[in-house]
């Protein structure tokens, strides 16, 4: 039984995944296995009808699958708004037919959410080895001006084929792998969750992603140039991503410190002078430098020698950590609520924080080993960044020196999840990481 067939055991909402060259024309067959004798449409973009949508037509037209004529979105500024869910809404609503989705992110998501907001099952057809959420359950739409995640299931049946992958934009193979390295950190600070007892690592999911996680990101200048094994092995690891979501109904197996960058940024509507918006795996790449930057901090500490009782004294009480949220997110009032929802999430009182790090103490000697085994040094994550032809300075995705480090101090209370940013903050270490990072000789000097 291969990776795949092992995660379809365990998945709630993906029953069937074919990945391969030329594996478009079984899209039919696929089709008629998960919903047998119904209607399906297309729905697509004009550059993913193109360069896939017309292939599965003929996949249908040639396994006699009803279907009914394509809905191709022909609007230049197409994004994961909700008036395009309403457009397909009002487009699907008085038919009884099954959509096939034929892009990635965007088309996806429009198509996954309203699938299930009509109470319908839907299959993907991806165009692009650009993100983990093919596979994972909820979608990320824009509903007024702000980036929300609506719960739905994931695609019942997925299919892609690498050679389409391997041609689309440089830019959405950049965003996927910038998106797959980021689940080199993010296994760190479920590891550092685990310790603290937090929260403990699922060995299904944690399987699912980093098996075979550095082979999926080794050859990052062979996806820039289109290689189609390598973006299929780029692809794979997205995808199992997605898998270890949908399996353990959480985002933790792929998502730690890295993704609270993102989330931040979303919050902000980050996006180009020309309005266009940051893709998500490049707001993630940033944050994957971030916080290997925090993790090799943690690393060069004593915590073997650490004073526990300091810690705890200097240890602030709810009512003085709203406080400090308050003045942080002055001005801000979405991050503020955000903010004060998510830190109260995981704040522990003075015996809890002690637990913690007690347990953090007891476990250091071979677990800062383990950590130093699952990272990929700071250097080569940037240089990998840059071969692969994804943002490796923060300016490089519009955000100046100044406003990285803001953006740096919002993060302890941004998410309920237990991070290594965490750990920082327990130790009382953020103002002295702050320093390393954005002080003089820092990889952000702010001058």
């Amino acid at each position: 039984m291969n990776k795949i067939e092992r995660a379809l055991k365990r998945t709630t909402d993906t029953k069937d995944l074919i990945i391969g060259p030329g594996v478009v024309s079984r899209t039919a067959s696929m089709f008629q296995k998960l919903f047998p004798g119904q209607s399906a449409i297309i729905i697509a973009d004009t550059n993913t009808w193109e360069v896939a949508g017309k292939a599965v037509l003929q996949s249908l037209e040639e396994a006699s699958v009803p279907h009914v004529e394509p809905f191709v979105f022909d609007d230049p500024e197409l994004y994961a708004e909700w008036k395009f869910v309403e457009q397909l809404k009002a487009r699907l609503s008085g038919l009884d037919v099954i959509a096939i989705a034929v892009g990635s992110g965007v088309i996806n998501d429009l198509t996954k959410y309203t699938s299930h907001i009509l109470g319908r099952k839907y299959m993907c057809v991806g165009t692009a080895a650009s993100m983990d959420g093919y596979t994972a359950y909820g979608a990320s739409i824009t509903k007024d001006g702000n980036k929300q995640t609506f719960s739905c299931p994931a695609p019942y049946g997925f299919v892609m084929d690498p050679v389409i992958a391997a041609a689309a934009p440089k830019e959405l193979a950049a965003s996927g792998y910038a998106d797959l390295i980021a689940k080199i950190p993010a296994g760190a600070d479920w590891m550092l969750a685990d310790a603290v007892g937090a929260e403990a690592i699922d060995q299904f999911g944690w399987d699912l992603v980093q098996d075979g996680l550095r082979e999926s990101l080794s050859a990052p200048a062979a996806v820039h140039e289109g290689d189609i094994e390598m973006t299929e092995k780029l692809s794979e690891g997205l995808l199992m991503s997605g898998f270890a979501m949908q399996a353990i109904h959480s985002s933790r197996p792929a998502s730690g410190t890295e993704h609270q960058f993102s989330h931040c940024w979303d919050m902000e509507n980050l996006a180009y002078p020309n309005g266009k918006h940051v893709s998500h795996g490049f707001k993630v790449g940033i944050g994957t430098l971030a916080s290997t930057a925090s993790l090799e901090f943690l690393l060069s500490k004593d915590i073997e020698n650490l004073d526990i009782d300091k810690c705890v004294d200097a240890w602030k009480s709810w009512p003085e950590m709203e406080e400090e949220i308050r003045t942080v997110f002055a001005g801000k009032p979405g991050h503020l609520a955000r903010g004060l929802e998510e830190t109260k999430g995981k704040y522990v009182d003075k015996d809890g924080l002690r637990r913690q790090l007690e347990a953090l103490k007891a476990a250091w000697p071979e677990l800062k080993e383990r950590i130093r085994e699952q990272i990929i040094p700071l250097s080569e994550v940037y240089e990998n960044l840059k071969l692969v032809g994804a943002p490796y300075e923060p300016e490089m995705i519009c955000v100046d020196r100044a406003r990285m480090r803001k953006t740096f101090s919002y993060i302890p209370y941004m998410r309920s999840r237990f991070t290594n940013i965490d750990i920082v903050y327990r130790l009382g270490l953020m103002d002295e990481l702050t320093e390393k990072l954005f002080g003089k000789g820092g990889i952000w000097e702010v001058k």
